[in-house]
């Protein structure tokens, strides 16, 4: 085992920058302190501390002297920094900055494995396929035209690492072309319907935002059909399969989420993607630790949304259609 890095090696082989700048390795908490949010304004949402002797993964350093260090905390949707001098650092290396006293954030937006966050998106394939325009050509449309696929649960558009501070600028990290073991494109097809005909769209989905989750390709695709299966089995995914070629009230459905998990917050977390009227898409924020393959609560974690994301796209009314597969 590496001896960890005290804050003085750390300076004395890295140069110093006044921004933050991106990092990895891991951050060992000698004693207990607290984990802000903004380390300038003193906030700290949740009383969040570190444990001492706990690791945790590393994902940037701040200041001239890098007195702050940002990392992720198991259990929460983002990163927080710590005052460096409350542990040890080990296994480190910091990306070098553009430039003397800048912050290398720009860089930060394609580099895997500095997400504090995921977007599941899961289509509404009929709906997608009737009533959204799209470039190219769509081979589970055509075959869902013609009946010879029909699709009657909700199907993986991408599971999307985010980072906050880049908005919708994360992703295109380095990493290898796709490539699936045989067994994980079988454990895909179903709910990845494009997979049954071609390659394309699972393609750019791994090389545009599969490639920054640190993830291998298998490990990503599976964990992310595994989330999907786990709203599909939800009551609120129960719920718009029982009603395929019929309508959905939105009010209804996140009773349901509520149902599942006890919460009210919970549906801070959902949003339901409508053109005139018709679902065509659901998306989920999860925390950077999501739990695939168990109930919707272990999916969604904690600390739970105050408020659900603005989308121009969100359904606006009570009543959602559900188109079903074929003419």
């Amino acid at each position: 085992m590496k001896t960890p890095w005290p804050l003085a090696a750390l300076l004395a082989v890295c140069p110093l920058a006044w921004g933050s700048e991106s990092a990895s390795g891991s951050f060992v908490a000698e004693r207990s302190c607290e984990a802000y949010q903004s380390f300038r304004k003193q906030t700290n949402p949740g009383n969040l501390r570190v444990a001492p002797g706990t690791a945790y993964a590393l994902r940037e350093v701040n200041g001239k002297d890098r007195r702050w260090v940002r990392i992720d905390i198991p259990g929460t949707n983002e990163p927080r920094w710590v005052a460096a001098d409350c542990g040890a650092m080990k296994d480190v290396k910091v990306a070098p900055s553009a430039r003397l006293g800048a912050p290398n954030e720009a860089s930060a937006c394609n580099v895997a494995g500095q997400h504090d966050s995921y977007v599941l998106a899961m289509s509404w394939q009929p709906g997608f396929c009737e009533h959204v325009k799209y470039s190219g050509t769509k081979p589970e449309c055509d075959h869902m035209a013609d009946g010879r696929l029909v699709v009657s649960h909700v199907t993986l558009h991408g599971l999307w690492p985010n980072r906050k501070s880049c908005g919708r600028r994360y992703g295109n990290c380095a990493g290898p072309a796709l490539d699936l073991q045989p067994d994980t494109l079988a454990y895909v097809k179903p709910w990845m319907p494009n997979f049954f005909f071609e390659t394309a769209f699972g393609a750019y989905e791994w090389r545009k935002h599969g490639t920054c989750s640190a993830m291998d390709d298998d490990s990503y695709f599976r964990r992310a059909v595994d989330a999907v299966k786990t709203i599909d089995a939800s009551a609120a995914g129960r719920y718009i399969a029982a009603n395929v070629g019929g309508k959905i009230s939105k009010k209804v459905f996140y009773e349901r989420v509520l149902a599942d998990t006890g919460s009210a917050h919970a549906a801070n977390s959902i949003t339901l993607l409508c053109t005139n009227k018709h679902l065509f898409e659901v998306r989920v924020q999860l925390p950077l630790d999501f739990k695939a393959g168990g109930s919707l609560t272990q999916l969604l974690g904690t600390p739970l949304r105050q408020a659900r994301d603005a989308d121009s796209k969100e359904c606006r009314g009570d009543e959602i259609l559900i188109e079903a597969s074929g003419r």
